[in-house]
């Protein structure tokens, strides 16, 4: 794992657009021919300093991507296991501003791209400008906002290519390609990033294993994805 100091961070930052940092991920994994490994971890949980701590392990074992979860009082597609992180996390203190700070720790350390993960609401409250500025000086790279549907995002995605960030779409596995193709158009003015493929419908938890339709769901997206260059 490579260190690094916060200057480097804005450096960065002001140089290259930092959702860039995500695109070239996947570059570097579809030349080396092997997938790209994003684990989760919510901000707080189970505690402030354990959570980095954890991060940092992810980091140095290798995780490519690293997704850092904002607690919500109401995580309404969230199963069990989220749920009760987001509640430890709530109970013990964090909010947005705990999650820049754990960004910003996390980023001064290592050089794996971050995604602030989470619900509108919070960001709406905190304010769109003063999220995504915090989060770009933060280090943090683009956003994944599960409850946000393309043809709302225009606020957040204007400001968040403001700053050079990502802004993440998920596409669930009943998307007509109609829908595909909208979101992925949206997807595509933007300075980087990816499209998140939901594997099951219904809320977020373990599984045994995936599902059957998983490999030609995930061909009929990155189809669109070539057609647009994204």
């Amino acid at each position: 794992m490579q260190t690094k100091n916060e200057d480097s961070i804005h450096q960065a930052t002001q140089d290259t657009p930092p959702a860039a940092r995500i695109t070239h991920v996947f570059e570097r994994a579809q030349h080396e021919g092997r997938g790209v490994l994003i684990p989760y971890f919510m901000c707080g949980y189970p505690s402030a300093s354990q959570c980095i701590e954890l991060v940092l392990a992810a980091a140095a074992g290798g995780a490519d991507i690293i997704e850092l979860g904002m607690p919500f009082s109401d995580p309404l597609a969230d199963g069990a296991t989220i749920q009760h992180a987001g509640h430890v996390a709530l109970e013990r203190g964090m909010t947005i501003k705990g999650c820049m700070e754990t960004a910003r720790k996390v980023a001064a350390q290592c050089d794996v791209p971050l995604l602030l993960m989470g619900y509108y609401n919070p960001v709406i409250a905190y304010g769109l400008e003063r999220f995504c500025q915090e989060a770009a000086a933060s280090g943090v790279c683009g956003f994944i906002i599960p409850d946000l549907p393309p043809e709302e995002a225009a606020p957040l995605q204007q400001t968040a290519y403001r700053y050079g960030l990502a802004l993440i779409f998920m596409v669930p596995p009943t998307t007509s390609d109609d829908r595909i193709t909208q979101i992925v158009k949206v997807a595509a003015n933007g300075p980087g990033g990816f499209l998140y493929c939901v594997s099951l419908s219904g809320v977020t938890g373990s599984r045994a294993a995936l599902p059957p339709h998983m490999r030609s769901f995930i061909a009929r997206v990155r189809g669109y994805t070539k057609e647009y260059g994204l």
